[in-house]
């Protein structure tokens, strides 16, 4: 059977039970069509890059789905008549990608770099606060300003 990953996007005020429900109907289309879905994944609540249908947030889900091409036409066709779903995106691929997907491992990175502490340049690199940039040194004598370099120069 054909492989895909399918990831749907639903609207944020949809409740995190709410989204567990959509999931479940698109697990029960799939398996009562034959096919199977290998892995599930919610992405949580993230910010969308511009409004969709006056969302600027939505949750996301992938799944990869081992199953016919009909699973993938009536799932679309059950999101397209949901309301609270707003987008959604399937891809046939060749093979199913194993373990955690790209989204979850930068979820993971951002995480552990929260863990350490890395609030900014400063403190990752392990200069800790430099206040008032006592770093610099002697920069010599403060500049006029313009006005009284060019009044000097006609005089």
């Amino acid at each position: 059977m054909p492989l895909y990953e399918h990831v749907f996007l639903a609207r944020q005020d949809a409740s995190t039970q709410q989204v567990e429900e959509l999931t479940a109907q698109v697990t029960g289309i799939v398996e009562g069509l034959g096919g199977k879905i290998t892995k599930t994944e919610n992405w949580g609540v993230r910010s969308l890059t511009y409004r969709m249908n006056k969302n600027r947030k939505a949750h996301f889900v992938l799944l990869n789905i081992d199953a016919p091409s009909a699973a993938i036409a009536e799932i679309e066709r059950q999101e397209r008549i949901s309301e609270d779903v707003i987008r959604y995106l399937s891809v046939r691929v060749d093979e199913l990608e194993e373990g955690p997907s790209a989204m979850m491992r930068k979820a993971d990175r951002d995480r552990e770099r929260d863990d350490r502490g890395g609030g900014f340049r400063g403190e990752r690199d392990g200069g800790g606060f430099r206040g008032d940039r006592g770093d610099r040194g002697d920069r010599g004598p403060p500049r006029r300003p313009r006005d009284e370099e060019t009044a000097a120069d006609e005089e």
